[in-house]
């Protein structure tokens, strides 16, 4: 199914934070212009959380908000969405903390856990989203 505009930038965004995310993995092929030293690898996920995370973040809150209580598949999908930007976000904060021999794999599990989580905004929520509440995303301006 074609992506409403309304979720378009979204869609952007976690296009974006697929290719972070295959960048941060344990098992990643070298990118060119992008290092492969951890703590140049943690410099750039601060500033992709800052730039990129925290106002995505904040926009799929909105949507999440304008389409909780509307159907009951839909809010079982934003409760575990809710607590995977809990997790997600609890795992970024630890990063300050991690010392510097658990750095690669921490990295490593904010990866697979943030591509998990978008893949199902993508190909669960989304879709149903469209199906069901078209009008909801129609009310939205970004």
């Amino acid at each position: 199914m074609q992506r409403h505009s309304t979720l378009v930038p979204l869609s952007q965004e976690h296009q974006r934070l697929l290719f972070v995310c295959r960048y941060l993995k344990k098992d990643a092929a070298p990118y060119e212009g992008f290092p492969l030293e951890t703590d140049a690898k943690l410099a750039y996920i601060v500033k992709v959380f800052q730039e990129v995370m925290v106002p995505h973040i904040q926009k799929e809150e909105y949507l999440f908000e304008l389409c909780q209580g509307k159907d009951p598949e839909i809010d079982g999908l934003l409760e575990e969405l809710n607590q995977e930007h809990s997790s997600i976000s609890r795992m970024y904060s630890a990063l300050t903390v991690t010392e510097e021999k658990d750095m690669i794999d921490a990295l490593d599990l904010l990866a697979r856990s943030l591509e998990e989580h978008i893949r199902k905004e993508e190909r669960v929520f989304f879709e149903k989203v469209q199906q069901e509440l078209p009008d909801v995303l129609e009310s939205i301006k970004w």
